[in-house]
């Protein structure tokens, strides 16, 4: 740990140890992950990674993050995080201005930072774990968007908040791919659920009785799929009004099979977890620095570095066909 305070009492009680012939206390490198919001699946499941890399490399994980989307409280726990002098941070930004600040802070105090999910100012962190590039998935949510409503009407954008980095990103790229490809359709709107199921219910239904043309709704957040399904099937316009969206196998499974939600894009999100903790801990251990080529994670394998992006892989489409396979 880096707090000069905390290193005394380490010291301190490792001394105590010795002289009483008992065994010294380990001192294991610290990593502390941060997530949007703790109570998400999404990042349950990557915590789920998390904590089986950490096993493997024998260092201790905290694991913190507001309750929901809250910027102020991802700064905060970060803060609280430099005072207790952790080794290394693994953020997933709300605000990737926002956050910065105090990630920038932590560096000067000798503690690496790592990104993951959602990056920060390249200058606030040292390598962002990347689950996909921007284009990869909103160009993979756009095909598909356009395959459902061949390619043509109107379609609506359900996203967790107006200012988180990575959907902000993605939804830079859809717009990019709809005007490059697909000029026949309209993106009518794009409304933010805080990354509530319950929120994103009430928006959809919202949305679809406030644009009676609606053919598809895109969710671009994992509570925001499952929120979105609910409203179509409750206002019975079950294969009128398409839906699909970024979201956890678990959690669309029933919509799924019950044809409301015709497909769900995303990676492994266990992987993304543990991938995250073994870069961090390579970081906080000088063993991954910049410039480097290439990166190894445990069972993961290799991986190929983009400049200071580490790319889990590309996008992948759940649907009927293979949505049984995935547990997480």
């Amino acid at each position: 740990m880096k707090n000069p305070v905390i290193r005394l009492c380490a010291a301190l009680a490792a001394l105590a140890s010795v002289l009483s012939g008992a065994p010294a206390p380990s001192s294991k490198l610290v990593v502390a992950m941060l997530p949007k919001a703790k109570g998400n699946a999404y990042f349950l499941s990557c915590k789920a990674g998390a904590d089986k890399a950490a096993k493997e490399l024998g260092v201790e994980l905290l694991f913190d993050g507001p309750t929901d989307s809250n910027a102020a409280k991802q700064n905060e726990i970060v803060e609280n995080w430099i005072t207790l002098g952790v080794d290394v941070l693994a953020v997933a930004a709300e605000n990737k201005e926002g956050i910065s600040t105090a990630l920038r802070k932590a560096q000067k105090q000798g503690i690496k930072v790592v990104t993951y999910d959602a990056d920060s100012m390249p200058d606030a962190r040292s390598f962002f774990v990347n689950q996909a590039t921007p284009q990869g998935i909103a160009f993979g949510l756009m095909d598909e968007a356009a395959r459902l409503t061949n390619s043509e009407g109107e379609f609506a954008v359900i996203t967790a908040t107006l200012t988180a980095s990575n959907q902000r990103e993605w939804m830079k790229y859809i717009e990019v791919r709809l005007k490059e490809k697909y000029p026949k359709m309209k993106l009518v709107a794009t409304r933010p659920c805080d990354d509530l199921k319950d929120k994103a219910q009430s928006e959809a239904t919202a949305l679809m009785s406030a644009n009676p043309n609606l053919k598809l709704i895109m969710a671009i957040c994992s509570p925001g799929v499952p929120g979105t399904a609910e409203a179509v099937k409750q206002a019975g316009k079950v294969g009128k009004v398409k839906v699909i969206g970024l979201g956890l196998p678990s959690e669309n499974r029933r919509y799924v099979h019950d044809g409301v939600t015709d497909s769900v894009i995303l990676w492994k999100t266990e992987d993304l977890g543990y991938l995250t903790i073994f870069a961090a801990v390579a970081v906080a251990k000088g063993e991954l620095t910049s410039g480097a080529k290439s990166f190894k994670a445990g069972s993961l394998g290799t991986f190929a570095l983009e400049g200071d992006n580490i790319i889990l892989g590309k996008p992948f489409v759940f649907n009927k066909t293979n949505i049984d396979q995935f547990n997480f």
